[in-house]
């Protein structure tokens, strides 16, 4: 079976995308974690077994380490800024298709709440978050927030731009808590998780799609 894309899919196979992680060069070019070592090795992929079934490129074996031949990791606080540029982006959009439509979060009448209007922006705000993020990281890797502040989302396995798969599952768990129970809370939680991860800085939603943030300056 074939294991590139569709015609028209808009996902580049993964030997075309330019992002995609290069073998690294003899001598030393440096490491992705800035001056810090390198984290031990976790035997090749931290999700289990080698990511790369051995050397792909032939020769004396790929480094245990996945982010290898990756540009550095993005810095939590960067990524906290563009999360929020995003955040108002669609916020703004929502706004303004629920108004238009008549949804508002809650009208009060003689102190009745109607949660329904409620739940209906809520559907609104996951709809286009979760579609939002889904085809800026499929298309790119970035976000307008990240593509701003220098940034793109990365496979761990390999540095190439995450497949649809990956992206949605990443948006999925960033965005439905969000949008139906926890706003504040969770994106504390699953964003902040990156100021603590060690030692590829993931947020909970970077787990989930086995994804990391790489700097592109």
């Amino acid at each position: 079976m074939s294991s590139e894309p569709p015609p028209g899919s808009g996902q580049q196979p993964p030997e075309d995308d330019p992002f995609r992680k290069q073998p690294p060069p003899t001598g030393d070019s440096g490491s992705p974690y800035g001056s810090q070592p390198p984290p031990p090795p976790y035997g090749g992929n931290p999700y289990g077994g080698d990511p790369y079934g051995g050397d792909p490129y032939g020769g004396g074996g790929y480094p245990a380490d996945p982010l290898a031949g990756m540009p550095p990791l993005a810095d939590s606080g960067r990524r906290t800024l563009a999360r929020i540029i995003d955040m108002i982006l669609v916020g703004i959009v929502v706004a303004l298709l629920t108004w238009g439509f008549g949804v508002n979060e809650y009208d009060v009448d003689a102190d009745k709440v109607e949660y329904g209007k409620s739940f209906a922006q809520s559907l609104v705000a996951a709809l286009l978050y979760i579609g939002y993020d889904t085809f800026m990281i499929t298309k790119s890797g970035q976000t307008l927030g990240k593509k701003w502040l220098k940034m793109r989302v990365a496979n761990l396995e390999n540095g190439s731009t995450p497949s649809v798969q990956a992206a949605l599952v990443r948006s999925l768990v960033l965005w439905v808590p969000f949008a139906f129970c926890c706003a504040c809370i969770w994106t504390a939680i699953s964003g902040g998780w990156s100021f603590f991860d060690k030692p590829y800085k993931q947020g909970l939603h970077d787990k989930a799609a086995k994804t990391v943030v790489v700097s592109t300056r």
